[in-house]
């Protein structure tokens, strides 16, 4: 699992549908830019703006163009343990090697309603199952030590999908102990910093994670001083686009389409682009040159 994996776009055509097309490219670019895996139904991949159907219908897509050739996972959303369990039962189906729960969008309650909640549908799968938390985005989340406790109680709770600056990834890595891998995301961002405090890997969109791959061979070969110089070409972009979940999908699916060739069509309601941030993926597009593996 070590390594920086893919979270995948939604790609829509112009009538607002999934695009089969755009997505099995988005794979196969992924794959070429050899990443450790590939995930989906993420934040990144407007998840909240899919049908039951839709999600399904994206694992089954997604499985099918990885092939086997990647580990690959799913996020679990959905308002009950009912649902989120249906959609596990669908992403075993499909051959997924692991799963990412998040917490149900309603509501905001105490953490050991979470708990509980996280912990049943952990127990209907005997598959590797990692918590998303990041309540800067989905507004709910649990502290270090509720990880803690909720790992001590479930073994295939194996992995923390952080948001976290490197200073709070090295904290939860030091509180929970060598057992539970943390991956961050944050665009990339503290790349190297997060490798430094422990991080086993980093899912990132599309849009520049070749080079994310890129940076993390090079910091894993050794060449340190090399991984930071490549890091530091993306930070500006990655400032940008991580400015929101909204700008992500609105500035970073541009800049993955600019870069591999393909319309970009949006899902309303979506954060409209302006004429000064088109001007800046265009220009990050010829800097970061075609995504082409």
């Amino acid at each position: 699992m070590r390594g920086v994996h893919a979270i995948l776009y939604a790609l829509f055509d112009t009538d607002e549908r999934l695009d089969r097309e755009a997505m099995r490219r988005q794979v196969h670019l992924c794959l070429h830019a050899r990443v450790a895996g590939i995930a989906a139904l993420g934040l990144a991949t407007e998840v909240a703006k899919l049908s039951v159907e839709e999600r399904q219908t994206l694992m089954d897509w997604v499985s099918q163009d990885v092939a086997g050739r990647v580990p690959l996972g799913f996020t679990i959303t959905g308002a009950s343990v009912t649902e989120q369990i249906a959609m596990v039962r669908h992403a075993e189906k499909v051959g997924a090697n692991w799963l990412i729960l998040q917490p149900p969008a309603g509501g905001n309650y105490p953490a050991e309603e979470y708990l509980n909640f996280f912990g049943r549908v952990m127990r209907a799968t005997s598959l590797p199952v990692a918590i998303q938390n990041a309540p800067q985005y989905l507004g709910r989340g649990l502290s270090d030590e509720d990880i803690t406790r909720l790992r001590a109680s479930h073994t295939n709770f194996s992995l923390i999908k952080s948001e976290s600056t490197a200073e709070g990834a090295a904290k939860l890595i030091a509180l929970a102990g060598p057992d539970l891998k943390v991956f961050n995301g944050r665009g990339g961002l503290e790349m190297i910093e997060c490798l430094d405090a422990g991080c086993e890997g980093f899912l990132l969109a599309p849009d520049l994670v070749d080079y994310g791959v890129r940076v993390m061979a090079a910091y894993d070969a050794g060449d340190r001083a090399h991984a930071l110089a490549l890091h530091s070409e993306t930070v500006p972009a990655i400032n940008l686009l991580m400015q929101s979940i909204e700008h992500l999908i609105c500035y970073g699916k541009r800049l993955f389409t600019a870069r591999a060739g393909l319309p970009t069509n949006d899902r309303a309601p979506a954060l409209r682009p302006d004429a000064e941030g088109l001007a800046l993926i265009a220009a990050f597009a010829r800097t970061f040159g075609a995504f082409d593996g």
